[in-house]
């Protein structure tokens, strides 16, 4: 079975900075396209960050240049570097992957179970 899991969440003031971690364990072949979403109360779940397994990103207007998505595909790990942060950052930040099992030459769409990220002003 194949599980992702968010870390790094946290509270911080305005303008400050965190980190979020996404593992991924289980009997994984290879992870394709990642990507972290966030979903505020009472909001639609929307599209942070995304990336390639070859590392190309996009970003949502509202973070570009301010997060960096990162991956390292040796470690079965991705990263949200999060600095300058507003309040209207506040939200659950979820972890996403493309994956493909050990024995599978498909990939099938898995979800962390997300990290409160609370930013103050």
């Amino acid at each position: 079975q194949v599980q992702l899991v968010e870390s790094g969440g946290g509270l911080v003031q305005a303008g400050g900075s965190l980190r979020l971690s996404c593992a991924a364990s289980g009997s994984i072949r290879r992870i394709n396209a990642m990507g972290w979403y966030r979903q505020a109360p009472g909001k639609q779940r929307e599209l942070v960050a995304h990336i390639t397994r070859g590392g190309s990103t996009d970003y949502a207007d509202s973070v570009k240049g301010r997060f960096t998505i990162s991956r390292d595909n040796a470690k079965n790990t991705m990263y949200l570097q999060m600095n300058s942060l507003k309040p209207e950052d506040t939200a659950v930040y979820y972890c996403n992957g493309d994956i493909m099992e050990t024995f599978s030459s498909v990939g099938f769409d898995y979800w962390g179970q997300g990290t409160q990220v609370t930013v103050s002003s």
